[in-house]
């Protein structure tokens, strides 16, 4: 049996978990609740973890925006569905989305469409651009970025 923290405990343990990786208030809540932290001891601690700028949500908004997007290629869909599922303010989700380039997240779009194309074998255009569509959707990028795109695009331009 594991023992019980004290909530001094858990506070320092918190601020060395928020110390490492950003994190938001949900997780950590989460978190304090698996140690066995009282609701009010929690609050207390995601208080004072704020203050002393150990946590801060709009800061892991934009953070987890620029990385998922950045590193696994997330279109802005798929990101605010995962901020939300961690009961985020919209203000903070809306900020973090604004914070991608247009340029860069258009040519992400174009670059994950070309790497895909490539690994097509239908001929039949209707078929591809059916699979493209359902992928780029998959990856969280909204109908009209890409439905958009690829009217202006010539096939061996994308």
């Amino acid at each position: 049996m594991s023992k019980i923290l004290s909530a001094e405990e858990a506070l320092h343990r918190a601020a060395a978990l928020c110390s490492t990786a950003e994190r938001c208030s949900y997780d950590l809540r989460e978190k304090l609740a698996n140690w066995g932290i009282s609701h009010t001891d929690t609050e207390k601690i995601i208080r004072r973890l704020s203050d002393e700028k150990f946590l801060d949500d709009n800061r892991f908004c934009t953070a987890f925006a620029r990385d998922k997007f950045r590193f696994s290629g997330w279109g802005r869909v798929k990101i605010a569905y995962a901020l939300r599922q961690k009961r985020l303010p919209d203000s903070s989700i809306d900020e973090a989305l604004s914070s991608i380039d247009e340029d860069t997240y258009r040519e992400t779009l174009q670059r994950l469409l070309r790497d895909k194309e490539r690994t097509l074998k239908d001929e039949d255009n209707y078929t591809r651009y059916a699979k493209l569509f359902r992928f780029a959707t998959s990856r969280g990028f909204e109908p009209v970025s890409y439905t958009h795109l690829r009217a202006h695009e010539t096939r061996s331009n994308l």
